[in-house]
This record gives structure tokens, sequence and C-alpha cells, in this order.
């Protein structure tokens, strides 16, 4: 059993993602992902959009079972609204596979009304040891404000427990809401500190330290910049870039008890948003992975839609960038928003990565073009649903994509993937499979 002493807060420094570093991003046949098209067969759902979407895991990080099922929980909107607007209005469902394949909508995961915000957007769900689901959300703007707001707050909801039957499987509440993180103004920037980007303090996820047995929230958040501040050699427009990726420890393992600790990467001059943060513990290594966009690079920073990186040696480790830029997986040039949000979790001795299919079809439109669309265009042109899942392979500081499944693919731990051809010293990464 795990001993809970307060993790240590040591003002580590936190590591930095340099403008060298990202000044060398660039596309290669290690990072870039298969083109991809529409699924085959139904979609998750016909009747919401789905987009950013989780595991529900097991307390040590593995993916949860529950009399064979496995679950998932995603954002979602009405299939009908434009997707531009989805983040408006999102709310967190839940589905549910005996194969891993094909998925069925569970519905709404709390009772309207209940969770904290306006809507709520993406976390993570832990199963824990005694059956009791806990649900980790953002609470974004708040539900009394008589326009969209962007204040965010990270919450739980806990008490709810997983039940199965003949006709499928159900979360069941209620659950107890509470908000458990805001920042702090020191180490992670408020609302009214930000200079103009929409700020970050939001996508908690849970962590077991197998090393320590400590648990922790990893969230996305953004550092503070005093006015004048010499941070980027004095250049305002650049300090506005001030992502950075924030810890939390719990004192006692309590699932709903956290302290904030200092950042474990920030970016300051570099990327404003270093979204869904999570960690993949493989060889004694911490490979932390996060997702993020084009346009959130600094000026002067030509980067990509795509799932970053940084290893090191322990959670709160010094921190190196995968592939020496941090870039661990894109989209291919001509397909630049075909998926987003990634997600890696760990599968034998490879790295499995889940995220949902974006925009494809677009003939070189860039995403404020597709705005401008008609919007039965703009809801063609949009996937909304899960995107193949990719497969990862890794050593040390290098990762490289191998091959995907098919969407949606979440296979269980026992399973064994279908073999990809060798090309020289990696494996193929135009691969598909099953």
């Amino acid at each position: 059993m795990p001993i809970y002493e307060p993790a240590p807060d040591g003002g580590e420094a936190a590591a930095a993602w340099t403008r060298a570093q990202a000044e060398g991003l660039a596309r290669s046949d290690d990072v870039v992902a298969p083109v991809v098209y529409p699924p085959e067969s139904e979609p998750v759902s016909d009747d919401v959009h789905v987009w950013d979407t989780w595991l529900l895991r097991n307390r040590d990080g593995s993916v949860a079972t529950v009399d064979g099922y496995r679950v998932i929980l995603s954002l979602t909107a009405p299939a009908d609204m434009l997707p531009g607007k989805r983040h408006d209005v999102a709310t967190i469902r839940y589905f549910y596979s005996a194969d891993g394949t094909q998925w069925h909508d569970g519905g709404p995961v709390f009772e309207d009304g209940a969770a904290f915000g306006a809507r709520q957007w993406a976390g993570s769900a832990l199963l824990d040891d005694d059956g009791t689901v806990y649900v980790y959300y953002t609470a974004a703007g708040h539900r009394d404000a008589e326009e969209l707001t962007y204040e965010q707050r990270i919450a739980v909801a806990g008490g709810g427990r997983v039940e199965t039957d003949a006709d499928g499987l159900r979360i069941a509440g209620p659950f107890d809401h509470e908000v458990i993180l805001e920042p702090d103004g020191e180490r992670y920037e408020r609302e009214a500190q930000s200079r103009g980007m929409i700020y970050t303090f939001r996508d908690p996820w849970f962590f077991e330290d197998p090393e320590t047995g400590r648990t922790y929230l990893l969230f996305e958040g953004n550092t503070p910049v005093p006015e004048g501040s010499d941070a980027c050699g004095g250049d305002a427009e650049r300090q506005a870039f001030n992502g950075s990726i924030g810890v939390a420890a719990s004192p006692t393992g309590d699932p709903t008890d956290w302290e904030l600790r200092p950042p474990l990467v920030d970016a300051v001059g570099v990327n404003q948003e270093l979204e869904r943060p999570h960690v993949v513990v493989r060889d004694g290594r911490y490979y932390l992975f996060f997702s993020s966009h084009d346009h959130t690079f600094a000026p002067g920073i030509d980067g990509f839609d795509g799932l970053y990186g940084f290893v090191a040696d322990s959670l709160r480790g010094d921190y190196r960038p995968l592939n020496d830029t941090g870039l661990v997986l894109t989209n291919p040039g001509n397909a630049p928003y075909q998926a987003y949000s990634w997600m890696a979790f760990p599968h034998g001795d490879e790295i499995l990565v889940q995220s949902f299919f974006n925009y494809y079809d677009l003939g070189g439109l860039s995403l404020d073009d597709v705005g401008h669309l008609a919007p039965e265009e703009q809801l063609r042109k949009f996937g909304g649903t899960l995107a193949p899942t990719a497969r990862l392979g890794y050593d040390g500081d290098r990762t490289w994509v191998r091959g995907t499944l098919a969407h949606g693919r979440i296979p269980l731990g026992s399973e064994e993937l279908p073999p990809l051809s060798p090309v020289g010293d990696r494996e193929s990464t135009r691969g598909y499979g099953r």
C-alpha cells in the first residue's frame, strides 16, 4: 500500500520548452500520421458531435474494465450544431464497448444542472479501488452569467458507480460536485492577468506515481509574466504566449484533496496552450504528453496541430523534449486539421494514442475560412467522432509513428495487435490495422 506523505513543494523550477527547440519543428516520416478518412462503420453517435475523449482508468493508470466493458467519456454537443459553436454548450457523455470498437452511447454523465460551470470541458475519470467513480472536469464559465464567460476552475464529481446488467453498462450517480483548484495568480495565471488570448486553467488529469505512490493532478495553465519583465528579452508580444503544465499534489491520497505545486514545464515565449497534459510511464521514464495548435505558437515559430511530449526520469524530473523539438505526432501537410486532442496510454510494448476526427476535405482552407462556409458544408467537413488510434514506438528520448488501428479502437491490455512490416530499423508509418 502506498504511504502518503506531503509531496515536496521544493521550489523546483519548471523545465522550459525553449524557442531554440521549438524553432526546429518540422514534419518527418517519424511524426506524421497517415491520412484519416471517414469511418466505414457507424460513428460513435448520430445524435452528438464527439471530440475531446478520455478513458475510465484505474488508480494505477491502466484502462478500467467492468464485466468486460471499456468506458470512455467525451465532450459532446448536438450533431446539428455548427462545429465552431460546440464548446459553448459542451457536456460530458459516456460510451461503453465490449470489444473496444463498437461504442454504445450511455448518455450524459451528470444530471441536468448538477455540474459546476455553464458548460464542462475536458478532464479525466478514475475508477477507484473501492468502486467509486471520480470524474475530474473543467468548469467553464458561470451558469448565471448573461453572456458567455471563460473563467475556468477545476472540479471533481465523486460518488458515482459503474453498474452492468443484461442491457449493458451505466454510470450511476448521484455525484457530489466540488471545485477543487483555482489559479493562485503567482504560479498560475488568473483570468484577470491574461493578455488577450484565452487564458487556461483546465484539463485535470489524475495520476498515481508508481515510484512513490503519491497522487497528482496535472492540468493546463499559464505562467504569470509581470508587465515589464525581461522574459523573452522584453518582447511583450512573445510574453503573451505563456503556456504551462501545472500540477497539484494530494497530501493524503484522497481523490478530492489537492494542493497546488510549481509547474512541471512552461513555454513562456513559445506557446500559449499546452492542452490535456498526461503521463505514460515506460521503462522507468516519465513520458509527458500534451496537445497544441498551430495558431497558439508565438510569432516566429511555425508549429502544427499535434501531440507534443517531454521525457524525464521522475515526475518532477528534468524534462527533455522528445525528438529534440517536442513534436511526437502531427497531421499530414495536406490534411493539417484531420485529428486533434490526442491522449496516449500504454499497451504491451507500445504507446497507443486516441484522438478525435476533426476537420477534413478542406482543400487548403484555413479554419477561419471554414467558419464562412454554408452551415451544411461546415457540418460535412467536420468528423465529430473518434479518429483512428495511433501506434507509437519509443526508445529513450525518441518516438516514432508505427501505424494506426481502426477508428476509436481501444484494445484490452492482453490483446495482441496486428504486426507491422519492418522498414529498416523503423516500422512502416503507413500501416493500418484492425
